[in-house]
């Protein structure tokens, strides 16, 4: 067996399709995101702007945040320790969780070292605990979603994207006293569009099945105290399961669920991605806690944000350029080749000092590849122009298609 072959044959495909991942190696500037060094391949470095970034509100380089995370690793020192169960359950967790269930006003939070975590550790163990449960789970589910189902070795239904017509005819095939859930998110990230909750929770009701939701790119960002789309909509006391990230709209890191006091006790028991997993450490924990706890009073830095995405919009379309646009801060503009995608990336990166990663597959269907761009309060209006500028002479210089805007 020539396993270097093998290898060289797996990589190369990725190669041939435009598909192979890059990772630039960026360094943020404190106090001045989106600002960022760029060291080349070369060695040199350049300045650049960041407009592909996950820390929607610049709460990364808050000085609330800051100064928790500084003065909890005065007391605390850096790491936790050990896992929760063993050493690694410190004052910090507590509060983070209290201040999460807070925000949803659930029982009880837990507190993951991810997003993903939460996800796969919480949907894998919820078999055990439901013996013979079937999870029904929209198409366009988060990668950490599909995975936390197949490793829960359960019967499951996958319904198409947002069409609660299509998830009733589902439910109507199967047994109304066997126990189900389902599982969706609030804000689709890759097109920026939003689940049709309320209807889902009408399904749930019907049909006795559990809710879980993905808020990751909602929860800081919407919602009178940043609860999300459930708390926007007044709806989060329909869902049964909530989870969210730490590592988005709060700058920091980790990822939680938010329930009952009883279910949580229980996934936090049973999932072994929570028990066998060293705890954040307390300094983060600190540090996401102050986010959290500061943007419950920060309406305005949501309203700059929406603000800077609908005029980035705005410009774009301007432009004819192939933007989907569904109401959120995401802004996706579709290239749908994956080499002229890479292309495009590339160019603003060497030739404008604009970092954007091209999305391919398998993140989004092939023939739909994109530029997704997450303008933030800390975006200038000059960036914005700058942007737009270097757009509309890439996609002139690469002959991309332009929507037509006459009929």
């Amino acid at each position: 067996m020539d396993y270097d072959q093998h290898i060289d044959a797996a990589l190369n495909r990725l190669h041939e399709e435009g598909r192979y991942r890059v990772f630039q190696n960026i360094r943020r500037k404190n106090q001045q995101f989106p600002k960022a060094d760029w060291t080349k391949p070369d060695g040199t470095v350049q300045d650049i702007t960041v407009w592909c970034g996950n820390d929607y509100l610049g709460m990364g380089q808050h000085p609330v945040v800051l100064d928790a995370l500084k003065s909890a690793a005065d007391v605390a020192g850096a790491g936790s320790g050990g896992t929760r169960n063993i050493s690694g359950n410190t004052s910090f967790h507590h509060r983070l969780e209290m201040e999460l269930a807070d925000l949803h006003t659930k029982e009880r939070a837990v507190v993951f070292t991810s997003a993903y975590n939460a996800n796969e550790a919480t949907l894998s163990v919820l078999p055990k605990l439901f013996p013979g449960l079937i999870i029904l789970s929209d198409e366009l589910n988060h990668a950490s979603m599909i995975e936390g189902i197949r490793h829960g070795f359960c019967e499951k239904h996958v319904f198409r994207h947002n069409d609660v017509a299509h998830l009733r005819s589902v439910l109507e095939t199967l047994p109304s006293d066997a126990p189900k859930l389902i599982a969706f998110e609030s804000l689709y990230s890759m097109d920026g569009d939003f689940g049709p909750i309320e209807q889902i929770c009408d399904l749930a009701d019907e049909f006795n099945a559990l809710t879980y939701i993905d808020e990751v790119h909602a929860v800081g960002l919407y919602g009178a105290r940043g609860g999300g789309i459930t708390e926007r909509d007044n709806l989060a006391h329909r869902i049964d399961i909530i989870n969210g990230t730490l590592a988005k709209a709060y700058g920091v890191m980790g990822g939680y669920i938010a329930t009952t006091d009883k279910l949580a006790d229980a996934i936090r028991s049973y999932a072994p991605g929570f028990i066998f997993t060293t705890s954040l450490p307390p300094a983060v924990a600190a540090a996401a806690a102050a986010s959290v706890a500061h943007l419950k009073n920060d309406a305005n830095l949501r309203e700059v944000h929406q603000a800077k995405a609908a005029q980035l919009k705005s410009r774009i379309r301007a432009l004819n350029l192939p933007l989907d646009d569904h109401g959120s801060h995401i802004v996706p503009v579709h290239v749908g080749n994956p080499v002229k995608c890479k292309m495009l990336s590339d160019m603003l990166l060497e030739d404008y000092g604009i970092y954007v990663q091209p999305i391919n597959f398998p993140t989004v269907p092939r023939g739909t590849e994109r530029l997704r761009f997450t303008p933030s309060p800390v975006h200038t209006d000059k960036m914005i122009n700058d942007l737009v500028s270097a757009l509309d002479n890439l996609w002139q210089h690469c002959a991309l298609n332009r929507m037509d805007m006459t009929g």
